[in-house]
């Protein structure tokens, strides 16, 4: 009964007609009071998995949150939905504080968000001991472990809640956590027995591509050329790369901005107000911007530099494409960056340099794979992709591989000899038959494969041990000095004879670069979807201007492009687009109509057909006042057509008198004879029926009067 009502809120708050994979399912368990661990992607949808079971069940629920940004994105969000949200952080005073505690008091809220400072405040349990707590949301919850890349230590506090409220059930979200971060995150909010739920990390609708670090800007500029209006996020290493290159853009006509840790607060704030708003297009900025990012219609994110980690790379790339609709991430890599990030890691104050040394080569070796990129992304964190993904660079311009099988064979050997204790440069050492002190002390130099690769140099096994750690061949464990692990795939090379292709080692200044994608030209239909697109969009940035909101809580682009592509005229029509609920039907619903409808009757006027066009053209002639025979003639058309038209539109929901051409007498006639014949009958039938007495134009009236009141009843 519970999921039939959850079911009732995705559609009417959220405007969906279904759940995504595995959100039903979390849904139940927290239905339930079960304590959960949700690992999904950005974007697929984590929010609803504690929005919605907190409307179905009574009470309120206390959404744990990092960033005050985030907060407020989400409350606004929320209350466009027509739900009852609000936060309590340090940016409000004491009174508006009281305001929002009294609405608690009182039940008027649903939803209320808090930073783990707020909630970790004094008397503030005690503040939510007088509530009645349907369920408390850890979002970002990474930022309880020390393994994660994005540590808080107030976050180590939350097992609190736990302790202070056992019966109330505990969802903890996150989009990026490998293996190790899982576990911590389980044990530091000491959750009773609880489910773990890991959504795929895929996120198929990024196009991943890397490119090399010479002529940044040429390649950005010829970028954005081919992404007009569409905003995005350029993440820099260092503070004076995003203020330079914000300027070299502005200055090249972008609206861009930069955002970074060593300006003023109140600079920042306005930074990151425009960019939400579509204020202005680009941002240039460190990664002290993003987390708190909910904008959902970013369409592309550019790495200016190698981010550190795969954590922090999947992380920021999240932030494009959010409602599912298509995106790109940019990575331009070079040694140098290579180069600043070690600096980094040994000179500052990083904890445990070693383990993010380690990661930083993950990375990097992400960057100069060989194979499908999202592949090696997916294998990162636990999870294995079958089929190369085709919608990366290197899956559309593949390189030359030779077979590497024995290559494979000898090395899994080895690491199988060497009782997986051993790291990448030993492992590469006894393949070699490297006589070093660390060898001989060992005693590796005894083992069956020791110098069984002696025909390859280092940097060549190195070469292929990459590629086959990024194939998924085998696994680093991180918690155990970094040895290298066996694992299932690492089985079928060794017993099962499964080939394993390697592409021919390069020293780096002879590796050719992948091939630039080539343009196609697009179908008419596509450009038409394209420009109504963009007038939706303008449309969104007004409303959205007047409400106060930024524009992706108006409606998202994913929304706007199934509205460009399907083209809704009517009440029905509109309410089927993903993403439009009730609440926002009521409040923006008609404006979108008649944008699509204007849209269309211009497209008509100018002979271009469109989908959908012919009734509507129909009808702004009819709103004009001519009549069913001089709307035939103006339009070339058959006066039958034209009243077939008429009633389309009526059954649609349009205001259309059909008493002008259709009495009431008639029309009780005619619903006499549709309902004494079958459902599906045919005109001919009807007509046939009532003995020839009435034309087909008004069978056809008087079966819309009929459907529409049918409908209705």
């Amino acid at each position: 009964m519970e999921i039939r009502a959850a079911k009732q809120v995705l559609k009417d708050y959220f405007g969906y007609d279904s759940f995504r994979p595995m959100q039903e399912d979390i849904i139940r368990n927290v239905l339930q009071n079960q304590d959960v661990l949700v690992l999904m992607p950005t974007g697929g949808g984590k929010s609803l998995c504690y929005q919605v079971p907190a409307m179905v069940k009574p009470g309120i629920c206390v959404v744990v949150s990092p960033l005050i940004a985030l907060m407020k994105d989400q409350v606004e969000a929320l209350r466009e939905n027509g739900i009852a949200a609000d936060f309590l952080n340090s940016t409000q005073t004491s009174k508006e504080q009281e305001v929002i505690e009294n609405k608690c008091y009182d039940g008027k809220l649903k939803m209320l968000y808090v930073s783990p400072e707020k909630l970790l405040s004094g008397g503030f349990f005690t503040f939510l001991k007088r509530l009645q707590i349907n369920l408390f949301a850890i979002d970002e919850a990474h930022c309880i472990s020390a393994w994660g890349h994005d540590f808080r230590p107030e976050y180590t506090q939350l097992k609190y809640i736990k302790e202070q409220f056992p019966e109330v059930p505990v969802i903890a979200l996150t989009a990026t956590a490998d293996k190790l971060t899982r576990q911590d995150i389980l044990q530091q909010l000491m959750l009773h027995e609880p489910q773990t739920f890991v959504s795929s990390f895929d996120r198929p609708n990024i196009y991943l591509q890397v490119k090399p670090g010479r002529d940044r800007i040429k390649h950005i500029l010829s970028f954005l050329d081919e992404h007009p209006n569409q905003p995005g996020i350029i993440y820099c290493l260092s503070r004076n790369a995003t203020e330079n290159l914000a300027a070299k853009l502005q200055s090249a006509g972008y609206k861009a901005t930069y955002y970074h840790a060593g300006i003023p607060a109140e600079k920042r704030a306005s930074a990151q107000e425009k960019f939400l708003r579509d204020d202005v297009q680009i941002v240039c900025a460190t990664i002290a911007f993003g987390m708190g990012i909910d904008k959902s219609n970013v369409r592309w994110v550019i790495h200016y530099n190698l981010p550190k980690n795969l954590e922090s790379y999947y992380q920021e790339i999240g932030r494009a494409g959010r409602d599912g609709a298509k995106s790109e991430a940019l990575l331009f890599y070079s040694y140098g960056d290579v180069a600043s990030l070690r600096t980094m890691l040994t000179e500052g104050k990083d904890k445990e340099p070693e383990l993010q040394l380690a990661k930083l080569e993950r990375m990097q070796q992400f960057a100069e794979a060989t194979h499908c990129r999202r592949q090696i992304l997916l294998q990162y964190f636990g999870e294995t992709k079958a089929e190369a993904c085709q919608n990366c660079d290197i899956c559309r311009n593949p390189p030359s591989t030779f077979d590497g099988t024995v290559y494979a064979q000898k090395a899994l050997s080895a690491i199988a000899r060497l009782k997986e204790e051993a790291r990448i440069g030993t492992v590469i050492d006894v393949l070699r038959g490297s006589r070093n002190q660390h060898i001989l002390s060992k005693g590796y130099d005894k083992i069956k494969t020791f110098g069984a690769g002696q025909d390859l140099g280092f940097l060549e096994w190195q070469t292929y041990l990459h590629q086959m750690l990024n194939a998924g061949l085998f696994e680093i464990a991180y918690d155990q000095n970094y040895a290298l692990k066996l694992n299932a795939n690492s089985e079928t090379v060794l017993f099962q004879h499964k080939k394993v292709p390697l592409v021919k080692f390069a020293p780096a200044a002879a590796a050719s670069q992948p091939a630039e994608r080539i343009k196609s030209a697009r179908p008419k239909k596509e450009v038409q979807k394209d420009a109504l697109f963009e007038r939706l969009r303008k449309l969104r940035k007004q409303i959205a201007d007047q409400h106060n909101v930024p524009p992706y809580v108006v409606f998202s682009d994913n929304t706007l492009l199934e509205m460009a592509a399907e083209k809704p005229t009517n009440r029905v029509a509109m309410l089927s687009v993903s993403g439009v609920g009730m609440v926002k039907y009521e409040n923006y619903g008609y404006d979108f109509i008649n944008e699509i409808t204007r849209f269309i009757s211009e497209q008509t006027e100018q002979g271009n057909k469109v989908k959908g066009a012919t009734h509507l053209a129909t009808f702004e002639l009819y709103k004009q006042g001519l009549s069913p025979e001089e709307i035939a003639k103006a339009r070339d058309l058959n006066p039958v057509t034209i009243y077939s038209h008429l009633a389309t539109l009526f059954e649609q929901g349009y205001e259309i008198n059909i008493g002008k051409y259709l009495s009431q007498a008639e029309y009780n006639a005619i619903a006499v004879a549709i309902k004494a014949l079958p459902a599906d009958a045919k005109l001919k039938d009807v007509f046939e029926y009532l003995q020839e007495q009435y034309d087909y134009f008004k069978i056809r009236l008087a079966t819309a009067v009929f459907n529409r009141k049918t409908k209705t009843a």
